[in-house]
């Protein structure tokens, strides 16, 4: 996984810079968070790098390199289905209860044991392939916080 020197920098624009070679692209954008568990829809970012990586067909890879926080792809018409996420994890891990860890958010690394920190997604004609009702979320679980999310496209 690329690190250090060859992270893309921000155009003028504020926009990611995919970084990469032929058939591959690599670029890392910031997200705000506002509360302590939130879902937010994270999908034209990601197709936003899919589109400048030039792939034709092939993979995209979300990775969030953080322990409190995941990527997920679910249902993205409805609010509502974010909103159920965030409430039954709430209920399967409260933040309340007893954890070895006790710097407060042991629920937070939980639930993104659960959720996990990355996922995947075909490109095919260059865009990204995801079902009509889908979309990707960032979630948090320990915010409010600034979150790096990383892009990687690569060709089959």
């Amino acid at each position: 996984m690329p690190r250090g020197p060859i992270r893309p920098s921000r155009s003028a624009s504020g926009s990611p810079s995919p970084v990469g070679g032929e058939g591959k692209s690599w670029v890392t954008f910031e997200v705000t968070t506002r509360r302590r568990a939130q879902l937010i829809d994270i999908t034209e970012r990601v197709v936003e790098a899919v589109t400048r990586s030039g792939v034709a067909d092939g993979v995209c890879l979300v990775f969030i390199p953080h322990t409190t926080a995941g990527v997920t792809i679910n249902e993205g018409a409805d609010p509502d289905v974010a909103r159920d996420i965030e409430s039954h994890l709430a209920e399967l891990v409260p933040k309340e209860a007893a954890f070895e860890h006790a710097e407060g958010n042991s629920d937070s690394h939980i639930k993104t044991v659960l959720v996990g920190p990355s996922c995947t997604a075909p490109v095919s004609g260059g865009k990204l392939a995801l079902g009509t009702w889908q979309a990707i979320f960032l979630c948090e679980w320990d915010g409010p916080r600034t979150r790096k999310v990383e892009v990687g496209v690569s060709s089959l």
